[in-house]
């Protein structure tokens, strides 16, 4: 462009424009002005909620509570192979995970970080322990256990026991049974003066 043809302003302009729009795009807007004699009210921040005594005394509750069920499991003093007992332990083992989960919840709502870590863990302690016992009965182990105790077979009522023989009598001992009376001659006595018969050759 030469000095002697004019400046086309108006396409300058519209090219400043063009790159001030850009610029403003990103950028957030300006703030508008107030008019004198207004108050700008500011809206109200919510505070984060205040933890209380209660909610902090009920978050130890439930670590405590599932802790002791945890420390339960691992002392059972019942038999657990089968039947009702079985069913028993693993209702008690599904009670503990109950605590364990509300423990858990409780404290990361209240930011309990000690008290989040046993409830983890009793979670887990729990889970191992009932995978243990409930896996073998379901077919993914190599020891297959009942879920249900096996009859026991009926034996027959025992009948009247025999006497027992008496203690044998010693040799030379005097026997205690009475002898039997001798047989006696029942014929009457031939009369005297009488001769015996002669006896046939």
């Amino acid at each position: 462009m030469t000095a002697d043809q004019p400046r086309d302003w108006d396409r300058e302009l519209a090219a400043i424009d063009k790159v001030i729009d850009k610029q403003r795009a990103g950028a957030p807007p300006p703030p508008t002005a107030l008019p004198p004699g207004t108050i700008q009210r500011v809206p109200p921040v919510t505070p984060p909620p205040a933890t209380g005594r209660g909610s902090v005394a009920r978050t130890w509750f439930w670590t405590v509570l599932a802790l002791a069920l945890g420390i339960g499991l691992a002392v059972w003093p019942y038999p657990k192979a089968c039947g009702l007992q079985l069913f028993f332990f693993l209702g008690a083992t599904a009670v503990t995970v109950v605590a364990g989960v509300v423990g858990a919840l409780a404290s990361w709502t209240h930011r309990r970080g000690v008290a989040h870590l046993i409830c983890l863990l009793v979670l887990l302690w729990a889970g191992v322990v009932g995978a243990s016992e409930a896996l073998p009965r379901s077919g993914y182990a190599r020891e297959i256990r009942p879920w249900l105790c096996p009859a026991q077979p009926t034996t027959p009522a025992p009948g009247p026991a025999a006497p027992a023989p008496g203690p044998a009598a010693p040799s030379g001992a005097p026997s205690t049974q009475p002898a039997a009376p001798s047989r006696q001659n029942t014929q009457p006595a031939a009369p005297s003066g009488q001769g015996a018969q002669p006896a046939t050759p």
